[in-house]
């Protein structure tokens, strides 16, 4: 498969997790390195060998064989796709920020080092690594049209998206542009991704694969925007996290893995079939787009902003967008979607337009005069 009280006398502390807990925490997290880079960023990069990385440790994976590249590639199911594929013309090198201090040698993977604030900002260990769900005491605002969200519904969560559904995906591609929106609250993200998802959040088993860029403070400590991985075998209960912050996410016939791949086709890694149950088989449907957590801080809608922060109509060079989208079909061959539905809950507070069929507009800036 190709492809984050105020007590009557005394105040409680801000940070009151025990250190041991954290402690072993980390050290089940932070692998030992071979190299470590101290990116510009703040961020410190650990070059751990390939072989001992944490995904490697989850019980479903003890006898997993490490692939090092997809066993085979998706072709272009049709004459449109080539020539659509051809006209994207190809992206230059990928380079991140920690780049600029090193690299890692070969046969290792480079794993940003989580720290004990990492953990501390968001209060419980069980907690570290896993998505926020529901504002405490949300407020609801009238009219409130229900989420038509075809991979989740959950309170606080807004999406403006694409997606296809009702038949079975091996795989997507696709174009984004990359912005730094506005997070209005500490609680809050906003992000910009695709979800490959099978099951039911209802049921409980809902399946995901989820790749993009991401603004969220209190999982990263900053407001800068990053690339992202996430998963979940049953609808952000228990298993999944961001990142390497759990077992699961291997850095680098048709196998059954989920690849991931970045700019030139470079391959980063995959999920193993074995740590899921739909998704072990195949998608039965994509996303592309926004998403943001709103807390109705003060009982308004939030000034986090989508995308770049315009409405879809703004157009290019000023929102937000996925282009070049395809999709691998049971041939094992990427071909452009046709039926590109769309959902959007508040449309006064975010907007989608899709212009042709494989490409969309999405976004917007959140609270404003027609979304109070």
């Amino acid at each position: 498969m190709a492809f984050q009280t105020v007590a009557p006398i005394a105040t409680k502390p801000r940070h009151s997790l025990p250190f041991s807990r954290i402690d072993d925490h980390l050290r089940t997290l932070n692998k030992p390195a071979v190299k470590t880079i101290h990116s510009p960023d703040g961020d410190i990069i650990d070059c751990v060998p390939i072989h001992q990385q944490i995904a490697l440790d989850h019980p479903k994976l003890r006898n997993h064989k490490l692939q090092m590249h997809p066993q085979t590639q998706p072709s272009y199911g049709t004459a449109e796709s080539v020539n659509r594929f051809t006209k994207m013309g190809r992206s230059n090198e990928i380079r991140q920020l920690w780049h600029e201090n090193g690299r890692c040698p070969s046969a290792t993977v480079a794993v940003r080092r989580i720290t004990a604030e990492d953990i501390r900002r968001v209060g419980s260990v069980e907690r570290f690594g896993r998505k926020f769900h529901q504002p405490p005491k949300p407020k609801p605002r009238s009219p409130k049209p229900k989420p038509r969200s075809r991979i989740v519904s959950r309170p606080g969560h807004e999406y403006a998206t694409a997606y296809l559904d009702n038949n079975e995906y091996y795989g997507t591609r696709a174009t984004i542009n990359v912005w730094n929106p506005h997070v209005q609250g500490p609680l809050e993200f906003s992000v910009a991704q695709i979800w490959l998802a099978a099951g039911s959040f209802d049921n409980g088993d809902l399946n995901t694969i989820e790749v993009g860029w991401m603004v969220h403070p209190k999982y990263y400590g900053d407001n800068n925007t990053r690339l992202f991985t996430f998963w979940t075998d049953d609808a952000y209960q228990f298993t999944g996290c961001y990142n390497h912050d759990c077992l699961g996410f291997v850095q680098d016939s048709v196998t059954r893995n989920w690849w991931l791949k970045f700019g030139n086709d470079a391959p980063m890694g995959y999920w193993p079939a074995e740590i899921f149950s739909h998704l072990s088989t195949a998608a039965t449907s994509i996303q592309w787009g926004g998403e943001i957590l709103n807390f109705e801080i003060s009982g308004q809608h939030t000034q986090t902003q989508m995308g770049s922060g315009n409405f879809a109509q703004a157009g290019s060079s000023h929102a937000s967008y996925f282009k070049n989208i395809f999709y691998v079909n049971a041939a094992n061959q990427l071909v452009f979607p046709t039926n590109l539905q769309t959902s959007v809950a508040f449309p006064n507070c975010y907007s989608i337009q899709v212009p042709n069929a494989n490409s969309f507009y999405f976004g917007g800036p959140g609270r404003n005069s027609n979304c109070p």
